[in-house]
């Protein structure tokens, strides 16, 4: 009988992702970009809503789920100005949290390829984001969005 480990499992589990969304949000942190899009005085509960949603997505634990729900990264990314210039800031701060982990080769480029996928895919305006700071919003919202009932899913 042959049993399967999970990306999650063979990269280190929860070790590897927290030590992932530190990294990477420490770079969040002092970029004068992307930090106003974090309206909580600490990163910390957007950083474990992270770590729990990568977590859960590569075969962990299903806290992320059973807390707040299906991920709906596109709705949930909505309200947010997400423009290519904050996309290529927030992949450049995961490109340092990805390369500190010292992955194996075929794991690092899993893990990449899929950050890449993702946050092309949270990219909902080509407009510059302006004079409002406050607008140039990326990752993960303070609250949980919950969809009415009966609207489609991501």
């Amino acid at each position: 009988m042959t049993t399967t480990r999970s990306f999650y499992d063979e990269v280190g589990g929860h070790a590897t992702f927290a030590r992932l969304v530190e990294t990477f949000y420490r770079g969040v942190a002092d970029d004068e970009a992307l930090r106003p899009m974090y309206p909580e005085e600490d990163l910390g509960p957007a950083a474990e809503r992270l770590r729990m949603f990568l977590e859960q997505y590569w075969g962990g634990p299903a806290t992320y789920s059973e807390r707040r729900g299906h991920p709906r990264l596109r709705m949930r990314h909505a309200p947010f100005h997400v423009d290519p210039a904050a996309r290529d800031r927030w992949l450049a701060h995961m490109r340092v949290a990805v390369d500190d982990l010292g992955l194996s080769p075929l794991h690092e480029a899993t893990l990449w390829d899929y950050l890449e996928r993702a946050a092309h895919a949270m990219v909902n305006t080509f407009e510059p984001a302006g004079g409002d700071p406050g607008r140039a919003t990326l990752p993960l919202r303070t609250e949980p969005a919950r969809p009415a009932d009966g609207e489609p899913s991501d």
